[in-house]
């Protein structure tokens, strides 16, 4: 691949990553506050690859004519390019597959193939719940509650949480929600049990917003042993995804 391909290429991997970066597309990646981030990285990129293109193809004059300059060896090749290998351009695969096939944020699947990381989000206190009858709150404030604070704060309340349908440790749905540190190869699963009005017969990957209370019961998850809270279900609906799937 030769140098104005190599442009071209850069070109489109700063283009596709612009594209994501100005609608809602980069959230399926990394976390929000990534944003300035990645603009400034694809305008770098497009920058290098207008350059790259303008310096390459200027014309060139030597003393022995247009296009005739030696290589590093000091050789004249007489105007001749090299032949490059054609599978460099396989490269541009990925970046066509960023510009016309967006893949979904993290779900159910990644979530069955990665154990609950509850203990990595343990804090030393809890602040009361907000204001509100029910409480809207995140799936990892209701698991770490419920687990490293024995329910206290969440006693007599009752709250709402919105996250996805997965499948259980023994085939059961579960309402799930992914976290991230950086992005999206980093995602890791909340997970909650459901009992009570537990929905029946949704498709993995459902959203769903569900009402409840706290309940003591708690089941382990087979990937990392980790304890996996309930929540007593009350009621529930199905949603639209929201805009931040990770939470």
């Amino acid at each position: 691949m030769n140098r104005q391909a190599q442009a071209v290429v850069l070109l489109l991997l700063g283009g596709s990553v612009l594209k994501a970066s100005f609608t809602d597309m980069y959230l399926r990646y990394v976390k929000e506050g990534l944003r300035p981030f990645l603009i400034a990285s694809g305008v770098l990129l497009v920058a290098v690859a207008v350059m790259t293109l303008l310096h390459d193809l200027r014309p060139r004059r030597g003393a022995d004519g247009p296009d005739h300059e030696p290589d590093d060896h000091g050789h004249d090749h007489g105007g001749k390019g090299h032949h490059e290998p054609r599978v460099g351009w396989l490269l541009i695969a990925p970046v066509l597959g960023l510009l016309l096939v967006a893949p979904p944020a993290l779900g159910s699947f990644a979530a069955g193939q990665a154990g609950t990381a509850l203990s990595s989000q343990r804090a030393d206190s809890y602040p009361p719940l907000p204001d509100g009858d029910p409480a809207k709150i995140s799936v990892l404030d209701y698991a770490s509650r419920a687990i490293f604070d024995g329910g206290a704060s969440l006693a007599g309340r009752t709250v709402q949480l919105t996250g996805f349908v997965a499948e259980g440790p023994g085939g059961e749905p579960i309402l799930a929600r992914m976290i991230l540190s950086c992005c999206a190869a980093d995602g890791r699963p909340i997970k909650l049990g459901m009992s009570g009005n537990a929905p029946v017969g949704l498709p993995a990957d459902t959203w769903i917003e569900v009402v409840g209370g706290y309940t003591d019961r708690v089941m382990t998850d087979p990937v990392n042993g980790e304890d996996i809270p309930y929540l007593q279900v009350e009621s529930w609906r199905q949603v639209d995804p929201p805009k931040q799937q990770y939470g």
